[in-house]
């Protein structure tokens, strides 16, 4: 076990999503693999120390493990795999991506002309990308995991050690769509409000008219630029993601099949099971009570 697998190893003592003492950095642990499924990912970057993770988006396919680490820009539904091998379990770091820090590094950067060239395009940018990990990257998420095993050190230098993580992944391959979050205007930081906006009301009706004009683009350009960034158009995004909150529902609040319907914007129990089963593969009743796969 690695440097960084043995700390995390420390950090996570239960299955599934740890939180420590710094706001916005957990640790998670799966001790076995699980096949294909969807999910919803949510924004942020997450450093594998031991394990693998296979996430499909749009046909397309990105592998992150010890060697390469992911940077979701955007929240995206998706399919992910885990792969748990020898017994040991999947251990991964998972940092929220925090404006207040990556704003201030962007423009510091811009200061001294080492924005990266894809910065200055005007191409849209992916919601997601794979760089590769570093020495020094790596023995950065060492760094701050060992500030999270203390509250006291965590307050003082958890901070510090966050900052330098999201700096190296600035200064690393492929960092062009976080310049871009960061920037009010660009499309990617446009999608971002919209993604918000349906997060913060996906129980409600949504007009992809409405959506489009929250984003400034004209419907057919919105459309087109949505399914660039999120790998799906924004209807089927807004019915993945009432899915998948469903299931949460489910699994977690132990609800009925109609209640959860109800809640996520459903109107027809039938077709929020028709739909269910269609996406997840299984009908409703099936997650009924049951524990969220890791």
């Amino acid at each position: 076990m690695n440097e960084l697998a043995r700390l995390l190893d420390t950090l996570s003592p239960r299955e599934g999503f740890n939180t420590t003492t710094l706001e916005g950095v957990g640790v998670y642990r799966a001790s076995r693999s699980v096949p294909r499924e969807p999910m919803c990912y949510t924004q942020g970057i997450i450093l594998v120390a031991q394990g693998a993770k296979r996430v499909h988006v749009d046909g397309r396919s990105y592998d992150y493990n010890a060697n390469n680490y992911l940077v979701m820009t955007l929240p995206i539904p998706a399919e992910c795999e885990t792969l748990v091998t020898s017994g040991e379990p999947l251990l991964a770091l998972m940092l929220d991506i925090r404006m207040d820090m990556l704003q201030p590094l962007i423009r510091l950067l811009d200061e001294h002309n080492r924005l990266p060239p894809q910065a200055d395009s005007t191409s849209p940018q992916p919601g997601l990308y794979v760089s590769q990990v570093t020495e020094r990257l790596s023995a950065a998420a060492i760094r701050l995991c060992q500030c999270l095993g203390s509250a006291l050190t965590a307050t003082a230098l958890g901070e510090g050690a966050l900052r330098e993580i999201l700096y190296l992944i600035l200064t690393g391959e492929h960092a062009a769509p976080l310049f871009d979050l960061a920037r009010y205007n660009t499309q990617l930081a446009r999608m971002e409000r919209v993604l918000k906006h349906m997060h913060d009301h996906f129980r409600e009706s949504l007009e992809v008219e409405r959506l489009a004009a929250l984003a400034g683009m004209s419907t057919s350009s919105f459309h087109r630029h949505f399914r660039q960034a999120t790998g799906s158009p924004p209807l089927q995004y807004l019915k993945k993601l009432r899915l998948t909150r469903a299931r949460e529902l489910l699994q977690d609040k132990d609800v009925k099949v109609k209640q959860a319907a109800a809640e996520v914007g459903y109107e027809s129990p039938t077709q929020f099971s028709r739909e269910f089963k269609r996406y997840f593969g299984v009908p409703p009743q099936c997650s009924a009570g049951v524990s969220p796969p890791v």
